[in-house]
């Protein structure tokens, strides 16, 4: 029984043995391969985390991209409206410039003189445009030149803000393109009515028969100045065009103001004698009568119908008590018949002045203003003028 139990133990001792022997011999003789392929999948792991690292880098290095592109076109849009902002001050300075020159003339003649129309100047200065100027840039809460044109860089990057800091560039350049439009506009009304204005000061100038190169003089004064262009788009064009109508105006202005349109009578009693050739009341022959008859109140005020300088002030021939005035340019009145004479030879009157008192001085049947203008010395008729008066006090 003892031998048949060690019998036993030592089988299965021989058999543990010849398992272990057979496992250290499969070990030795596969452990490369078991190893290489170990390695291979390990090797495997590790590519696959390095190609999902490369992956998430690139991802990462698009979005990183991508927010600077975002950023650079949110700092170049800002710097844009800033840009567009001076531009558009730039724009508004010109229009009040213009706007100044429309009515700079406003006013200067003063008020009308009795018996006189009134003053076209005083009559047509533009009225403001508070509805059509645009407004200041301050108004939309658009940066001062002591504001800081970029944002903050969080505010750009934030993907919470973007949208909302998008939506407001967006409705400011929609503010400042109505704005440029709003001034395009301003600026072309200007023009227009520079234009408008000057187009009817000619048309009275063609009513007096007198060219307006005659009053053409030389520049009081030199101009000058160091040259600091102001660009050469559509806008700043419209403005220099503007700038010369409201000019061409501005000179048919001082032309037609110089003329002697007033009546030089108070009251309108009708004419009792016109221009031209008549039976003289006194020989019944064919004469030239080289004025017209204005009637009147004796003692009644004859007034200058233009500022002059006087140049005669006495007794006068067939004329009787009468004032010569000289309005330059080769144009002279002459008020004849006067009872009275109130201005001395070498005086300045302006217009509306009294000159003296209507009588019937002279060559004369009656009370009346025997009334004349002169062109370089010869007699025109005086209705010319009369009627270019009536058309422009009739505005």
């Amino acid at each position: 029984m003892v031998r048949r139990r060690t019998l036993v133990l030592a089988g299965i001792a021989f058999a543990g043995l010849c398992l272990w022997a057979s496992a250290a011999t499969w070990f030795i003789v596969f452990r490369d391969a078991a190893l290489a392929r170990f390695m291979e999948r390990q090797g495997a792991m590790q590519y696959a985390y390095e190609e999902r690292i490369s992956a998430l880098r690139a991802r990462l290095d698009r979005v990183a991209t991508q927010k600077l592109l975002e950023q650079d076109g949110v700092e170049t849009r800002l710097a844009d409206i800033a840009g567009r902002q001076v531009a558009l001050e730039g724009r508004q300075a010109m229009i009040a410039g213009l706007v100044e020159q429309a009515g700079a003339a406003a006013g200067e003649d003063g008020p009308a003189p009795a018996g006189g129309w009134p003053s076209r100047d005083a009559r047509s200065a533009p009225a403001p445009l508070p509805a059509q100027m645009p407004p200041t840039p301050e108004s939309l809460g658009l940066r001062t030149e002591a504001d800081d044109v970029a944002p903050a860089p969080s505010l750009a990057l934030s993907p919470a803000l973007s949208p909302g800091l998008s939506t407001r560039m967006a409705m400011l350049e929609h503010a400042l393109d109505g704005f440029e439009a709003r001034q395009s506009r301003a600026v072309g009304r200007l023009a227009a009515d520079g234009r408008s204005e000057a187009a009817r000061l000619r048309g009275v100038m063609a009513e007096t028969g007198l060219d307006a190169r005659r009053f053409a003089t030389a520049r009081i004064g030199g101009i000058g100045g160091p040259l600091v262009p102001a660009g050469s788009g559509p806008f700043e064009s419209a403005v220099l065009q503007a700038q010369r109508d409201l000019g061409e105006r501005d000179s048919l202005r001082r032309i037609v103001g110089s003329l002697p349109l007033r009546r030089p009578v108070a009251a309108d009693g009708g004419l009792s004698s016109t221009f031209g050739y008549r039976a003289d009341p006194f020989t019944r022959g064919l004469a030239l009568h080289t004025g017209i008859d204005l009637r009147s109140e004796y003692g009644a005020p004859a007034r200058a119908t233009a500022a002059g300088t006087v140049t005669q002030a006495d007794y006068a021939g067939g004329y009787g008590n009468m004032v010569e005035v000289d309005h330059g340019h080769g144009l002279v009145t002459r008020y004849a018949h006067l009872s009275a004479i109130t201005v001395v030879p070498g005086q300045s009157v302006a217009a509306g002045q009294m000159v003296g008192r209507i009588g019937s001085t002279g060559r004369s049947t009656g009370t009346h203003l025997h009334y004349e203008t002169r062109i370089d010395g010869e007699p025109v008729d005086p209705q010319r003028f009369l009627r270019a008066g009536a058309r422009l006090a009739a505005r």
